[in-house]
């Protein structure tokens, strides 16, 4: 029970938290804009953003977040003014490109195969008290950022239209929310890696939105299954020697999936 306790884990559980407390600010925003390849698209980015880093001998967060920014902001405008290509098929080929180019540029860098099981699924177990600090620090900024936009973000959400004419702009909302998806991509990538980020944002939202009579609420709900899957896998983890990034996806859907049964259970009664 003492090495649950020991100090590297205790780093684990602090970086999983902040990005499990910062992922539903995001989260809720994905799934009732249905942006979940959006996220995946930026996600998958941050190979590329890892092989930047490691061949200009950056840091990983800056180069993350660079390249993710980058994606994010050109998939954006390549969305809003594609020729005809649906959406869904448009995000498919940068996702699934950005993953395949990132692959090959890492394969080229000595030594880099070596860790990129970690940049893939994440190695919260190494993160340092520099990490933790990086992780917190940009989870304070997405809270205080979506907080000061939250009504422009929901009105635009709703109904764009009323968004125009109560002088809003949805379309810098809209950027704001990709920049924000963008620094999370970059805190994520030590937590559970490009693969499983897109899992962190719309995981805990779609779990709490069942139960969830507002907006509000439903970040509340979010942001507490986030933070029970982050601990909880955490802890599965290390009883079962089972890569920590996998564990605390896992436990998220285990929640999704428990919360699925009440409902049901709940009808039938």
């Amino acid at each position: 029970m003492s090495g649950l306790f020991s100090e590297f884990m205790i780093r684990a559980a602090l970086a999983g938290l902040g990005v499990a407390v910062a992922a539903p600010f995001l989260g809720v925003f994905v799934v009732w804009r249905r942006m979940a390849y959006f996220g995946d698209a930026t996600a998958h980015a941050a190979v590329m953003g890892v092989a930047l880093s490691l061949m200009l001998h950056l840091p990983v967060y800056l180069g993350v977040a660079g390249v993710a920014v980058i994606m994010a902001l050109s998939v954006a405008a390549m969305e809003s003014g594609r020729p005809g290509l649906g959406a869904d098929s448009l995000l498919g080929v940068l996702s699934h490109g950005a993953l395949a180019i990132g692959l090959i540029a890492v394969s080229f860098l000595p030594g880099a195969r070596l860790n990129l099981e970690a940049y893939l699924f994440g190695d919260i177990l190494a993160v340092s008290w520099g990490d933790v600090g990086v992780i917190w620090g940009g989870a304070a900024a997405i809270i205080a950022v979506i907080g000061w936009r939250w009504r422009a973000l929901l009105t635009a959400t709703v109904n764009p239209d009323l968004a125009w004419s109560s002088g809003m702009n949805p379309d810098r909302d809209r950027r704001i929310l990709t920049l924000a998806l963008a620094l999370l991509v970059a805190l994520a990538i030590k937590v559970v890696g490009a693969l499983l980020i897109t899992a962190l944002l719309v995981i805990p939202a779609a779990a709490a939105r069942p139960f969830a009579r507002s907006p509000e609420a439903m970040l509340g709900f979010g942001v507490a299954v986030g933070g029970v899957a982050a601990l909880g896998g955490l802890g599965l983890s290390y009883g079962l020697d089972s890569p920590a990034g996998p564990s605390i996806v896992a436990v998220a859907v285990a929640l999704f999936a428990l919360g699925r049964m009440a409902l049901v259970w709940r009808r039938v009664e």
